[in-house]
């Protein structure tokens, strides 16, 4: 019966690749089914768990992760949570038709495609624009386009913003959290690679 279920979620991602190409605004997004494309893939059923490594790209809808490794935990059949591993993952979206990609990347980061929520861990940055959010997690609600900065339970990783004035090409604004040491990210920029 599971593996069923598995080769009907094979096809379902196969028309996906073939006829889905075209569906990519953000409130389609959770409704798509996750396509992945790797060097390796291995189902264990006992655990009911996939693990994909060697440049993994996961797609849903216009999200896209690649990462080095992919773990996919499943409960009944369904995709209940991601966890991506690299060094470092990164991902993007296009929050709305014509609007600015959000990019970030972590060293971690996990995807929860009921909840519409990916956590980003370790070393995490999220751009947008001018924006730009650190910290050792980052919540980002992909549904809402709602970004979520450090942990309320620590007062040593505080959040930090910096408005810089409006120049006459850009107004910056920069979020980071962590120690001090840490905070330095004016040398980060998006990366670009993603596609």
């Amino acid at each position: 019966m599971k593996q069923n279920k598995i080769i009907i979620t094979c096809c379902s991602v196969l028309f996906a690749c073939c006829y889905g190409s075209g569906l990519r605004a953000l409130e389609s997004d959770p409704d798509q089914p996750i396509t992945i494309d790797s060097n390796t893939a291995t189902y264990d059923d006992a655990t009911a768990t996939s693990i994909y490594t060697g440049n993994v790209i996961s797609i849903q809808g216009s999200i896209r992760v690649n990462s080095d490794k992919l773990v996919v935990y499943f409960v009944e059949g369904d995709a209940e949570k991601l966890v991506f591993t690299g060094n470092k993952a990164k991902f993007k979206q296009t929050p709305n038709p014509g609007a600015e990609d959000i990019t970030g990347e972590a060293l971690t980061g996990e995807y929860y495609p009921k909840k519409n929520l990916l956590k980003l861990i370790d070393d995490a940055t999220v751009w947008q624009g001018t924006a730009t959010y650190t910290s050792d997690l980052i919540e980002y609600d992909s549904k809402r386009s709602i970004v979520k900065a450090g942990e309320k339970s620590s007062d040593a990783k505080r959040v930090h913003v910096l408005l810089q004035p409006k120049q006459k090409t850009a107004n910056k604004t920069e979020y980071k959290t962590g120690n001090k040491k840490n905070d330095d990210t004016s040398s980060k920029t998006p990366d670009k690679n993603l596609q």
